[in-house]
Order: structure tokens, then sequence, then C-alpha cells
């Protein structure tokens, strides 16, 4: 009975969320995140997003170690709705990391539903500055 209530109220307030159209459409490119192995620098260690706004993350790397970015609140707290290695899709119903075992660029697809502080990083240099944050608001 009380969750009747609550959301009357809501409804009573105009609280209620409400989203028109495609979500997945028309992603906000977030600038490429170039992996510098030989430096061991991200020429992009900090990202701001806005729930509910879909983005699309292009990770380049330059092939000179093998990498494995890992990201799991972030991913945990997003609905992913691509990733794309080589022009080749990938609809995966969660992820927790993405690696690199050569040169290339990877692309994730999606939609933050939570707003928090996401860090990333690179497995095992996270302490030499291969790391960030997403900032969701």
């Amino acid at each position: 009975m009380k969750n009747v209530f609550g959301a009357l109220a809501l409804i009573a307030t105009g609280a209620v969320a409400h989203a028109e159209g495609n979500l997945a459409s028309d992603a906000t490119r977030l600038p490429d995140m170039e992996i510098d192995s030989a430096e061991l620098t991200l020429s992009v260690n900090e990202f701001e997003l806005e729930t509910g706004k879909y983005y699309r993350w292009s990770i380049v790397h330059d092939g000179g170690e093998e990498f494995q970015i890992v990201a799991p609140d972030l991913f945990r707290n997003s609905w992913i709705n691509q990733v794309v290695v080589n022009d080749l899709e990938v609809q995966p119903y969660g992820l927790y990391a993405i690696e690199f075992d050569d040169e290339g660029q990877i692309d994730v697809w999606f939609v933050p539903i939570r707003p928090g502080n996401y860090d990333f990083w690179i497995a095992g240099y996270q302490d030499r500055g291969l790391a960030g944050t997403f900032v969701v608001r």
C-alpha cells in the first residue's frame, strides 16, 4: 500500500521519469582515448557524462603492449548497446573489461543510467597513471 501512495505522490507532483524517442540513436561521441604504451599515458582521463544520454567511447591502442581496460562500475551502471571491434558488433548482456592484444580501436556505445563517479583503469598499470574517471550527473 505504501508503494501505491508513493507512486501517486510522484504522479501528482509531476516527478515521473519520461523519455521520448530512441535513446540509442545519435550517440554523442566522446573524445578518443588514446593509449600510449611507450609513455604510459592516456590522452583523456576524465569524461563528464549525463544519465540517459547515448555515448560512443572510442579507445585507441598503439599495440605496444597487451592492455585490459577495466570499468566494472561504469558498465554495471550503464546500458551497453554494443561494442564494435574492426567493424564487427557485439551486443553484450554485461561487460566488465575490454582487452587489447594488439593495436586497434574498440568503440563502446552506452547509456549511463545512474549518476556517480566511476573509475576505469588498465589492469596492472593504474598506479602508473593509466587510470581515469567517468563523472556521471
